[in-house]
């Protein structure tokens, strides 16, 4: 299941391609069959000449694959919002990466600080209150290296005297009380995207945008493919270039993407992936690129498989392969699996590995 609906998640634009490079049964049959698989088996076995190619039947794992469009890059964006009155006076430079206690930027010359925490910050703090919230500016008072205080959800005098002591490392009132703004919660240390203010502006609702600091991957997938899309599922991420790096759905949640504007065009819902990759080392310097994700839609492990060309349609209905025994053939009624990169898993009696198999054509 995918996360919540994100219509106004901002995000990279890329297309999505979906292409199939393995299908279920009846669609791999319909395919195998425009291609001209075998014909019709109408000679009693034995009598009529020998396939001009042969095929060993196998056993092998098949894959059912699915490739998209994907964008390398720092992942979605989100806004850093101002809570504060007052005029922006410093503001980072794009792509600067900021860390627990530094200034995310400047009003009226004060730091408007960032600390981690999945709480936003929406009240003051101050000796009385309880909560979560508490609980997240001690953890980071607690990693920033101040002491005397115990880490709970109760703000308390000892928090406040570490509180005054941060104030006063950062040139602010000690008041003991956290202002609503001072303090900005990221999930960890981010990297700016874009600024959405200017140095000299009173503060806005948006003073800048940040993304992660590790390099991602974002794919879209229709509604209708969102059974690939599986927290924890691992995918193959094709580079410019032809290099592969291995990694996993990390995320996925459902976006509305609005129409283009011409007559006729709507809003689509589409799956939106954050996939992370298992090394970044392979990247080397690049920041953002168009790659394929590859998807496992299914497998079948240690199957027998042959070329799908070795298949013929049966006189008396289904399909069967011409299995080749030194000067003399035969027909072998078989059920038809998987079909994936040119070739079917295969089963029925009589069988088996290593046996030679016709393609008529």
């Amino acid at each position: 299941m995918t996360d919540e609906i994100q219509p106004g998640r901002r995000r990279r634009s890329g297309r999505t391609v979906l292409l199939a490079a393995g299908a279920v049964v009846a669609a791999g049959a319909a395919v195998a069959a425009a291609t001209g698989f075998g014909g019709t088996a109408q000679s009693p076995a034995g009598t009529a000449a020998l396939p001009p190619a042969t095929a060993a039947v196998t056993r092998q794992t098949l894959l059912d694959t699915q490739t998209a469009d994907g964008e390398l890059g720092y992942g979605t964006t989100s806004t850093l919002a101002a809570r504060l009155q007052g005029t922006v006076t410093r503001l980072p430079e794009a792509g600067t990466v900021l860390r627990r206690g530094q200034a995310a930027y400047r009003l009226d010359d004060t730091p408007v600080v960032l600390m981690y925490g999945a709480v936003p910050a929406y009240r003051p703090l101050r000796p009385g209150t309880e909560g979560a919230d508490v609980r997240q500016l001690e953890q980071n008072l607690r990693a920033l290296g101040y002491t005397g205080f115990t880490v709970d959800d109760e703000y308390n005098a000892a928090t406040a005297a570490a509180v005054r002591k941060w104030q006063d490392k950062l040139g602010l009132p000690e008041t003991g009380v956290v202002e609503l703004g001072r303090v900005v919660f990221t999930p960890g240390e981010i990297r700016v995207d874009s600024l959405t203010a200017e140095v000299g502006e009173p503060a806005g609702q948006g003073v800048l945008t940040y993304t992660g600091t590790t390099r991602v991957v974002v794919v879209q997938l229709d509604v209708a493919d969102e059974r690939l899309a599986k927290k924890g599922s691992a995918v193959t991420v094709q580079l410019p270039g032809g290099g592969t790096v291995p990694g996993r759905i990390a995320k996925s949640y459902t976006v509305i993407e609005a129409g283009d504007g011409t007559p006729g065009s709507s809003a689509e819902t589409k799956i939106e992936m954050v996939v992370t990759l298992d090394d970044q080392k392979p990247l080397g310097t690049m920041t953002q690129a168009a790659v394929d994700v590859v998807f496992t839609a299914s497998q079948r492990e240690n199957v027998l498989t042959v070329p799908v060309a070795a298949l013929v349609a049966l006189r008396e209905g289904g399909y069967g392969v011409e299995v080749v025994e030194g000067s003399a053939s035969r027909y072998v009624a078989v059920e038809a699996g998987l079909f994936s990169d040119g070739r079917v898993e295969v089963s029925g009696d009589g069988l088996a590995e290593g046996m030679t198999v016709g393609i008529p054509r």
